[in-house]
């Protein structure tokens, strides 16, 4: 939360924009050539899920951002290809019988040897709709990151027990953030 306050600070001259539709959000940020791409995966089956995973990709598309390239997807719709393109990820889940969505976790097996020792360091940030803690999900896809080597650039977004709208905005900072820290160097 630190960091995403800190980033998101330093960009927020404007409110972010609408988000989009969320299956197969493609939005390029910018003109310079070599814009940096930031990938959302998130599975959203419900209409609550969806305002989360639109807030991610609104965020990252905040007008302030220039050299950022944001590419959104299903987990169903991503491949290994994109995760080797990107040089950020925000992952998405909601928390499914203590554990992440099946969705994301087919995900994580077609992508995982195929990326192995080729995206080492990736900052990656992470997002969880829990009915409950969200404790299994947040081991169980940190137990797959750490094998990948992936890195935290923020603690979990946890969103937690029945549903408030302020899990909006939290999730609309946390694109920013992590757009905002890929534009500027950060990480």
């Amino acid at each position: 939360v630190g960091l995403t306050r800190a980033v998101t600070g330093l960009i927020m001259s404007r409110s972010a924009p609408d988000a989009l539709s969320w299956l197969g959000t493609r939005s390029t940020i910018g003109t310079v050539s070599n814009r940096k791409r930031l990938l959302i995966i998130a599975h959203a089956p419900s209409d609550n899920t969806r305002r989360l995973f639109d807030a991610v990709v609104g965020g990252a598309q905040s007008p302030t951002i220039e050299n950022v390239e944001v590419i959104a997807r299903s987990p169903f719709d991503a491949g290994p290809d994109d995760v080797l393109a990107a040089q950020a990820v925000i992952l998405g889940t909601t928390e499914n019988l203590g554990y992440m969505s099946g969705a994301l976790k087919d995900f994580f097996d077609r992508i995982y040897s195929p990326c192995l020792d080729k995206t080492e360091g990736l900052p990656y940030a992470l997002y969880i709709r829990a009915g409950h803690d969200g404790t299994g999900t947040r081991r169980g896809i940190e137990s797959i990151v750490t094998g990948l080597r992936w890195r935290a650039v923020q603690e979990p977004v946890l969103c937690r027990g029945d549903w408030q709208d302020d899990f909006v905005p939290q999730c609309e900072e946390l694109g920013t953030a992590l757009a905002a820290g890929l534009d500027l160097g950060v990480f």
